[in-house]
């Protein structure tokens, strides 16, 4: 899939915010710091697209990215700061809940979750949350350079006997340092929005 443009094209907080074109949507979400800026800038092909903030949990809006003007790539904030408080988590709850209820724009999830680490309660929460929802979700486990080669699929069973994945999802490695399944999900994309066509 080429990427020729991208645009943070809309901004929200609330359902009569987003967008109106019904074009497909990609949800991306994640643990705060679980590197979702490294994440959309990769994928996206861009150095600075999502800027990569030293303060996690700094996002707290819907960040609609338009791509190649056929679908969104879609940005919410952080779960799991420890640092939010429960009015922030409150507030984050809602507006997830808003967009997940009734958006029919809303392709599948991607949900990013740190490759080194056992997945944490929240993450466990948020997949069956999704779940809930009925949406269709791809685990992106990051960092995975962070992890020698022989040492993967033991740190991939940490996840797997974790979570119990849902028959039709899937777990993708990835790491934005090597470019590790960037392709595959850029593949994903590619299907789900132009289907067979080539370019």
């Amino acid at each position: 899939m080429k990427i020729s443009d991208v645009e943070l094209a809309c901004v929200a907080v609330r359902r009569s915010q987003y967008p109106t074109d019904g074009k497909p949507e990609f949800l991306l979400i994640g643990r705060s710091n679980v590197g979702k800026s490294s994440f959309t800038n990769s994928i996206m092909e861009r150095k600075d697209l999502a800027r990569i903030s030293s303060k996690p949990g700094k996002t707290e809006t819907i960040n609609f990215y338009k791509v190649n003007n056929d679908f969104y790539l879609v940005d919410v904030p952080g779960y799991g700061y420890a640092s939010k408080g429960k009015g922030a988590q409150k507030k984050f709850g809602m507006m997830i809940e808003e967009y997940l209820s009734e958006r029919k724009e809303l392709n599948q999830v991607f949900m990013l979750i740190d490759f080194r680490h056992k997945p944490t309660e929240d993450d466990l929460l948020m997949y069956n949350f999704l779940k809930f929802h009925g949406v269709k979700v791809t685990l992106i486990a990051t960092k995975v350079d962070k992890i020698g080669v022989t040492q993967r699929e033991k740190y991939k069973k940490q996840i797997t006997d974790n979570i119990d994945l849902a028959i039709g999802d899937e777990l993708v490695l990835f790491s934005s340092k090597t470019k590790l399944g960037k392709k595959e999900i850029q593949s994903m994309i590619e299907k789900e929005v132009y289907g067979d066509k080539t370019f």
